[in-house]
């Protein structure tokens, strides 16, 4: 074979295809520009009472923002939705990392849109204490339920709050039901610090829960029982069967030594498969029974006026704590005292008092 004759291959480079010019500058100019404009607060209610996917998407982004400057806007967006809200079932839904939240959440949803319910589904993925990111990575675990007409699915992160629920969930729950979103569901990044904040703004809360991971009650607080209305045993499918339903039997057991619920709802323990689609039905016969349980009651709407007043103080608190941390002299003063108390040339009960009373003596001007 001749040196000179060449060698043909896979790898063999070849000529490439180039790019066809681009002609419509203007229009590329247009879609840029359109881009970068932020639409008005009229704007995105309009567009949120439409049901407008992408203005409830923009709305959610602005009232999760920590920038002062969106504030204002904001609150806007919420006090004008808030008249079309309440209209909803909120459901909380939490587990240990590995129970199958989102599978079973994918499950639970399609069921209820093929009900012919509105779905949204405000996933919060745990944020990382050093880097402080989040892969909100939901949306992929979700394939079908995201592609449902009638469901929005929302991650967010979930920051330095505590009970896995991102910082504005509360305010996410009226720009979706002000869209027409009818159940809402909660997924939170499982149990942890305080499952509280979660339970004081949703009407339902149902823990899920997996067979054959050691001691069935061990691995869970009283107080996440006590709180729970419903407890799933999830992946009740296999061989795990005659494990779910053996768990099943403790949790029953373990439930009627609890002090009896305000709204005196005995909560309910079941199994189910995500995979398998089995025992989804039951559950939200479940929640319906205890929906209409505690209309009849009157519990119902007595605790959305107990959650309206919680969530006040909670933005009372929240603010104060905004406010003072971002005044200039504080944020001097912190970081000098920080380094003193540090250094033990100053107690940390008497540099946060140094703090205070500059904060307060400021504010009395």
């Amino acid at each position: 074979m001749s040196s000179q004759k060449k060698q043909s291959g896979s790898l063999q480079e070849k000529a490439g295809i180039s790019a066809p010019e681009i002609t419509n500058v203007a229009a590329i100019d247009q879609i840029k520009k359109s881009r970068r404009q932020q639409p008005s607060s009229t704007e995105l209610i309009d567009g949120i009472l439409k049901g407008n996917i992408t203005s409830l998407s923009r709305a959610i982004t602005l009232v999760e923002s920590t920038n002062p400057e969106h504030a204002a806007k904001a609150n806007e967006v919420i006090n004008g939705c808030l008249p079309h809200a309440n209209k909803s079932i909120r459901i909380g839904i939490t587990g240990v990392p590995g129970v199958g939240k989102s599978t079973f959440i994918e499950a639970f949803g399609c069921f209820l849109t093929q009900l012919g319910k509105k779905v949204a589904v405000l996933a919060v993925d745990p944020s990382s204490s050093l880097s402080h990111g989040s892969i909100l990575g939901d949306k992929t675990h979700m394939e079908e339920l995201v592609k449902d007409e009638n469901a929005f699915i929302r991650p967010s992160a979930s920051g330095d709050t505590l009970g896995g629920v991102a910082r504005k969930t509360r305010e996410s729950i009226i720009l979706c039901e002000a869209a027409g979103f009818d159940t809402i569901i909660i997924e939170t990044v499982g149990v942890g610090q305080s499952e509280t904040a979660v339970h004081s703004m949703v009407d339902f809360f149902l823990l899920l829960k997996i067979s054959g991971a050691g001691d069935e009650l061990q691995g869970i607080k009283r107080g996440i029982m006590e709180m729970a209305d419903a407890i799933v045993i999830n992946k009740a499918d296999g061989d795990n069967i005659k494990k779910a339903n053996q768990a099943k039997l403790e949790f029953n057991r373990a439930l009627h030594l609890f002090p009896p619920k305000k709204s005196n709802w005995q909560p309910k323990v079941t199994t189910c498969s995500a995979i398998t689609k089995d025992g989804i039905a039951e559950i939200w016969d479940t929640i319906s029974s205890y929906f209409e349980q505690t209309n009849e009651s009157g519990f119902f709407p007595e605790k959305r006026k107990e959650q309206n007043h919680f969530w006040m103080m909670e933005t009372i608190n929240e603010q104060l704590k905004l406010n003072f941390y971002n005044q200039p002299e504080i944020i001097s003063q912190l970081e000098q005292n920080k380094k003193a108390v540090q250094n033990d040339e100053m107690s940390p009960f008497a540099a946060a008092q140094i703090l205070l009373k500059l904060y307060f003596n400021k504010g009395s001007k």
